[in-house]
């Protein structure tokens, strides 16, 4: 287990802990063939992974190159010594173009906004995966998929399973479910190898349900716990899990839930950032029981707990906001229950 500092106190700080490899990434990137090719590198998630699939390489001292795809140059990671491409995926012709690689992290997506402009929802979250499927056919390929595929469940289910049958909710998940389905087709039909990685939902200082809290009792507005639960996991622990899932592609295709152990409750959470911020939490509303809910058990076989407990992530957050630390502005919306983003 790696340590872990008491304190993040720059973005700097925070970027390279955030990418930071394990060393079980370490030990698998030394035995996966070929490079690694990232689909929607200029996200949230995507230069930490791209960062994180690099640092790897280098302590695992392999001949590997990390080739990072997105619809804008990307300097940040260029000035790292990633490869950069330039490209828009729902160009069947500009993704032929792209050079091969035997592993691909496919983070395309598109879900804030998709109310009022279903159509391009459902292009980016469609279209592009079929042209990535088509042309990455001999690849593994690791796709980012979502928690919200699954139905609302009852917490005291403990949360959907792999098994658990699909339920879309509004059209942002039911383009998500088209997003699986695309490459399941190009799994069965043409032997991809293929792993989706549901997750939900990530989190760090700038960005995520705990900083959604956070921020909302720090500015003494009011926290609805109608939507009384969640999963959270760290970023950094996200994009290791979904890094090593590589070595789990199949054909057929497997999913595999990625994100913490517990079920957190918005109530509790509120409070305890009140505690850590000498404030009282204002609560409203009363829990309805159901949420996006998702069992990590056989992540956590495979790959054990996250390295960041809850517990941490908290009181970074905390201390981040006191600090005046930057936000990245963008509200999760993680409470929203009727599928409409």
């Amino acid at each position: 287990m790696q340590s872990l500092p008491s304190e993040i106190a720059t973005a700097e700080e925070l970027d390279d802990l955030l990418s930071r490899p394990s060393e079980a990434l370490i030990e698998m990137i030394a035995r996966l063939d070929g490079d690694i090719m990232i689909l929607g590198a200029g996200g949230k998630m995507g230069p930490t992974l791209a960062r994180m699939a690099s640092r790897a390489i280098e302590r695992a001292r392999v001949h590997k190159q990390v080739i990072a795809v997105g619809r804008r140059p990307m300097p940040d990671l260029e000035k790292r010594g990633i490869q950069t491409i330039a490209c828009d995926l729902l160009d069947l012709e500009a993704v032929r173009r792209l050079p091969r690689a035997e592993n691909v992290v496919y983070m395309v997506g598109r879900k804030f906004g998709s109310t009022g402009a279903e159509a391009m929802t459902w292009a980016a979250n469609v279209i592009a995966a079929h042209h990535a499927a088509s042309v990455f056919a001999g690849s593994r390929i690791a796709a980012f998929s979502t928690g919200n595929v699954y139905p609302l469940l009852d917490v005291a289910t403990g949360g959907a399973t792999e098994e658990t049958p699909l339920d879309p909710v509004g059209e942002y998940a039911q383009s998500c479910v088209g997003r699986e389905r695309v490459f399941d087709y190009f799994s069965q039909t043409a032997g991809t190898r293929v792993i989706h990685i549901r997750l939900n939902y990530a989190v760090e200082m700038r960005y995520g349900v705990l900083a959604d809290i956070a921020a909302k009792v720090w500015r003494g507005e009011a926290v609805d716990v109608a939507t009384g639960y969640a999963n959270v996991i760290w970023q950094g622990d996200a994009c290791d899990h979904a890094l090593r899932s590589l070595e789990l592609a199949a054909s057929p295709s497997r999913a595999l839930n990625v994100t913490g152990p517990e079920i957190i409750s918005v109530r509790e959470t509120a409070r305890e950032f009140g505690r850590l911020f000498g404030k009282e939490a204002r609560i409203t509303g009363k829990e309805n029981g159901r949420a996006y809910l998702s069992n990590p058990s056989r992540a956590i076989s495979l790959f054990g707990p996250p390295s960041v407990p809850l517990s941490q992530m908290m009181q970074w957050t905390a201390r981040w906001m006191m600090r005046g630390g930057e936000s990245l502005g963008k509200p999760t919306h993680f409470e929203t229950q009727d599928g409409r983003y």
